[in-house]
């Protein structure tokens, strides 16, 4: 049992180390905040596909990205908000395999115009707004997150331990990706 929790938090120190990095990376191309930001740490949050442990280690991840970026007191609160609503949402999805990439485009497509409006004062009104993250959080989190997850997952259970093991199952066919039917025993 000690040897799953110590499992448990070290998956989400990596994670959240991995997730400052990558925002960090982005913010060093202005990618990370304003209107048309594409994160590349926010690929990572399809991570609560294969391990609970991703939730804590994105929402610690993201909130010391965002005070390291220098973000407004909103914006470390609230962005955090959506990267934790969004990992939550993916954890919740875990057995639909493409739907699970949508919580995170969702909640940031809510919550982060918001967080532009009145923290930054960035004009474009919450409807462009909504659009333009919402379309960065899409190329993160459904292209770059579903190419994670098609990657991570032959090597589930050794990157992530018996807990990935009770993800759904997928093979190929055919081009497809579709999920295997269970064997009777």
């Amino acid at each position: 049992m000690r040897n799953s929790k110590t499992l448990y938090m070290v998956q989400a120190g990596f994670i959240a180390a991995l997730y400052f990095v990558l925002t960090w990376l982005a913010a060093g191309f202005d990618l990370a905040s304003g209107a048309i930001q594409v994160r590349f740490s926010e690929a990572l949050t399809i991570l609560p596909f294969f391990t609970p442990a991703a939730i804590p280690g994105l929402t610690i991840g993201c909130f010391l990205a965002n005070i390291a970026i220098g973000s407004a007191l909103p914006d470390v609160i609230f962005g955090t908000l959506a990267t934790l609503l969004g990992a939550l949402g993916t954890y919740v999805l875990r057995k639909h395999r493409f739907l699970c990439s949508l919580p995170p485009v969702a909640a940031n497509a809510l919550i982060v115009p918001l967080v532009l409006i009145y923290a930054y004062g960035v004009p474009g009104g919450f409807g462009y707004l909504a659009l333009t993250v919402g379309a960065g959080e899409a190329v993160c989190c459904i292209l770059f997150g579903e190419i994670l997850l098609a990657a991570f997952y032959p090597v589930r259970i050794q990157m992530f331990g018996e807990s990935a093991a009770a993800c759904p199952s997928i093979r190929r066919r055919a081009g497809k990706t579709v999920p295997e039917k269970k064997r009777a025993a």
